[in-house]
């Protein structure tokens, strides 16, 4: 009875409690339902992803349609008001003439700007991934507001900083104690001005009268404005080639950020940068910029200083409007900000930089507050590359043996050096890029590229070999693939997804150098190079778009009667460059380093004056050197041709002038002889109008006259004050004294020019600026406008044929500008 009871119990237990068997096979159903839930849930997220960066692509989209309107409207609105706005690009026009009465108010120092707007430019923004092709929708370059509307107490400061970083620059500065003032000697009537304690006298024409050496004079009625940069810092920056919302392309070159619009072939320029610009970073809404500069200086009491404004910072702004919005770390660098970068998660509310001092110091700021919350030494050793990642609140840093990897929690920075196990190490880790899924993809100075997994510091993947030489850029594209650009192969190379090569590579040619980076916007692909050019990837060739010089560039002339200009520099290149298309009409590579040029009056041929004592003549038709002279041992610093052509004088270091006859529309030159006289090396040069004196300064600041005919030097000044000059070389003369600021030491203008109608008078100084004055400047207390966007010393500034452009020279920042005229 028991046992039936028990069996009846087992059996309504089995019942209860199923087998395992069972119990087995539910639960593989559970986890199979959980997987198919948990599979449809990712599906659903990374759909409703998608869809989130569609709307945001609309958003953006809508935002540049809103802001193309509103600069239609402002254009449309300031249009009958610009009766005196600036002269249009093409076709040149002579700019209106100048009034011939003085204004007989008191001086005041000029703004470098052009008159505001009464709207701010806009532009139409695309999202990102979009086809090149919409850049057309872009207007072209506007005047912009200077000053940003501040939102806060703190960019109010900062808004009154900016009124006077560059709002008013002084050309003249108080006389420095212990410094002679210049005088006036009646009797003779000369100027005597002290250069470096030495008195150079400097006679005026004998119809001058009632002259008073204390009395003021205004600056012109006309001004200057940036219209275009040539050249893009590529030599020695990285990560500087991008793509913004308003379709530009934006780039840097001294201490000028250029957008540069290449299908309607405008730039609007950011200009509020002080001295050179080493870095750039791109808003997660494509519309606000970081950049990055060095430390400027000025020279003050004889000593360089380096005041409020130029110190090492970091600018935030506007790319629509180009307002300064907020300014990071005057006071905290050092030497310079190498690396800029925002976050990307939290929509960019932090921004990193990474100085150049000696411990490459990593610091992290809130940019809205404009306060650092954190910062940390990140190496020893140069670093190349440092940015936020794109989907977590981490950093990447790379650089000399070595590729890092921070964690941002709070205020506090963790760092994990990257391990490379059983790969080779390299000596330098050039770049990195981000992949769709989170994977850090670098490439070093062995051709390697390594690929490391989200979230990880050991190497998951690696490409060996993958270019000859360094890889010195590497880019993602939107599909997942990726690009590299070598260095010493010069190529391009494209990648899939499994980090096979797609066999498409492309090879840049050797003119244009190296790859420095690699930017990549929808279908367009842009390479920088080492050899400060922009190239266009069309298929496997390469269209040039910008280009520029790679080294110091002294060497600039215009040509007589065409919108054209030459330069010539270190860099053994010299460029035919057309003003009104702002292109490079053709190039030549020589055997040497330039240093001087002047084209002949017949436009045939043009002189160029080398660095170790020969000249050589080029035809400007067929590009060919057609004659090579050699004077002296040392560097020709100056060249020039008579008014008639008849003539050229060849000024050298060794103190000596030598002269020709030139004949056969300058293709045959016979030497007349040397001018000796100069006790040091000779700088600059200026033809009478008749060709029959010479006007020369030296180094030790003489100013001395010459027979052309008999190279004999004429020491009766009565004989020469009187002179009508071709040009207005020469820095040290009287219709040129203005362009000297009180307690010059000598070297503090290296060049000056005077336009063709003899109205304005245009200076190159050696603290990046661009000086126009009246012409004739022949008060010591003269004003005029200062122009800053060089980051290094001005080596020469010319006008072209109608006086309406001016075309200037950086000297260590290998810069081309031009200044449009305008009253």
């Amino acid at each position: 009875m028991y046992e039936s009871q028990e069996i009846a119990l087992m059996e309504s237990e089995m019942e209860i409690f199923p087998s395992k068997r069972s119990i087995r096979f539910c639960t593989e159903q559970l986890d199979g339902l959980l997987s198919q839930d948990q599979q449809e849930l990712s599906e659903r997220v990374a759909h409703l992803e998608k869809r989130v960066r569609e709307q945001e692509n609309e958003i953006v989209c809508l935002k540049g349609a809103l802001a193309d309107v509103l600069r239609r409207l402002g254009q449309v609105e300031t249009s009958s008001k610009s009766q005196n706005s600036i002269l249009p690009s093409r076709p040149f026009k002579t700019p209106a003439p100048r009034r011939t009465e003085r204004p007989k108010s008191q001086v005041i120092e000029s703004s470098n700007f052009t008159p505001r707007s009464s709207a701010p430019s806009s532009a139409r923004q695309t999202p990102r991934g979009a086809s090149a092709n919409t850049m057309k929708k872009w207007g072209s370059t506007e005047d912009t507001q200077k000053t940003p509307r501040p939102h806060s107490s703190s960019q109010l400061n900062h808004s009154k900083r900016l009124s006077t970083s560059h709002g008013s620059l002084p050309i003249k500065h108080a006389v420095s104690k212990g410094i002679k003032p210049p005088t006036w000697d009646e009797e003779d009537r000369y100027i005597r001005m002290h250069l470096k304690g030495r008195p150079v006298c400097l006679y005026a024409p004998s119809t001058l009268d009632c002259y008073d050496v204390k009395a003021a004079q205004n600056p012109p009625e006309h001004q200057l404005k940036l219209e275009w940069v040539y050249g893009y810092r590529g030599r020695d920056c990285r990560s500087n080639l991008y793509t913004v919302a308003t379709g530009e392309v934006i780039y840097f070159s001294a201490a000028v950020v250029i957008l540069h619009n290449f299908e309607e072939q405008t730039q609007r320029h950011y200009l509020e940068h002080t001295d050179d610009i080493k870095c750039i970073a791109i808003h997660p809404d494509q519309v606000k910029i970081a950049t990055g500069q060095v430390a400027g200086h000025e020279k003050k009491d004889g000593k360089l200083i380096f005041p409020e404004g130029k110190k090492p910072h970091v600018r935030v702004w506007d790319s629509i409007n180009l307002t300064t919005l907020h300014i990071l770390g005057e006071s905290e660098f050092q030497r310079g900000v190498c690396c800029v970068s925002f976050s990307k998660v939290d929509n960019g509310k932090f921004l990193l930089a990474v100085d150049e001092s000696n411990d490459h110091c990593l610091s992290v700021w809130d940019v809205d507050r404009e306060k650092k919350i954190t910062e940390s030494k990140s190496s020893g050793d140069p670093v190349t590359q440092c940015e936020f990642h794109p989907s977590e609140n981490s950093i990447v840093c790379c650089g000399k043996s070595q590729i890092s990897f921070w964690t941002l929690d709070g205020t506090k920075l963790d760092k994990k050096m990257g391990i490379f196990q059983k790969n080779e190490k390299p000596k330098v880790v050039i770049c990195f890029c981000f992949t769709s899924n989170g994977d850090v993809v670098s490439g070093d100075s062995s051709g390697n590229i390594y690929i490391w997994e989200k979230g990880s510091n050991k190497i998951s993947k690696a490409i060996t070999n993958a270019h000859e030489g360094g890889v010195f850029s590497v880019c993602s594209t939107d599909d997942g693939e990726i690009l590299s650009g070598g260095g010493k192969d010069r190529k391009i190379v494209l990648w899939d997804k499994d980090f096979k090569r797609c066999g498409n590579d492309a090879e840049i040619p050797e003119e244009y150098g190296a790859v420095r980076m690699i930017s990549r916007q929808g279908s367009m692909i842009l390479v920088g190079t080492i050899r400060n050019c922009i190239l266009q990837k069309i298929d496997q060739s390469f269209l040039p778009i910008v280009e520029g010089h790679k080294e110091e560039l002294w060497g600039l002339d215009t040509l007589p009667s065409q919108h054209q200009f030459l330069t010539c520099g270190s860099d053994k290149y010299i460029y035919l460059w057309d003003a009104q298309t702002h292109s490079c009409v053709w190039k030549k590579q020589i055997s040497e380093e330039a240093h001087c040029c002047s084209i002949h009056p017949e436009l045939e041929v043009a002189a160029i004056g080398l660095q170790t004592g020969k000249w050589i003549v080029l035809d400007l038709s067929t590009h060919e050197v057609v004659a090579v002279y050699h004077d002296g041992k040392e560097q020709h610093e100056c060249i020039q041709y008579s008014p008639d052509g008849k003539m050229l004088a060849v000024g050298n270091r060794d103190n000596y002038i030598y002269m020709y006859d030139v004949s056969d529309d300058g293709k045959k030159y016979h030497k007349i002889g040397r001018c000796s006289g100069h006790s040091s090396f000779v700088t600059h040069l200026d033809f009478s109008m008749d060709g029959q004196y010479l006007r020369s300064n030296s180094g030790d600041y003489e100013v001395l006259y010459w027979h052309t005919k008999t190279c004999k030097q004429e020491t009766q000044k009565d004989d020469v004050r009187d002179l009508e000059w071709a040009t207005q070389n020469c820095t040290l003369s009287f219709d040129a004294v203005g362009v000297w600021p009180d307690g010059a030491d000598g070297t503090d203008v290296n060049n000056c020019s005077v336009s063709h109608n003899k109205k304005l008078l245009v200076s190159a100084d050696d603290y990046g600026k661009v000086n126009l004055y009246e012409y004739p400047s022949i008060q010591p207390a003269a004003t005029g406008h200062i122009y800053p966007g060089h980051s290094s010393h001005v080596t020469n500034a010319r006008f072209l044929c109608d006086d309406s452009r001016v075309i200037s020279t950086g000297g260590r920042d290998m810069s081309v500008m031009q200044w449009q005229v305008y009253v």
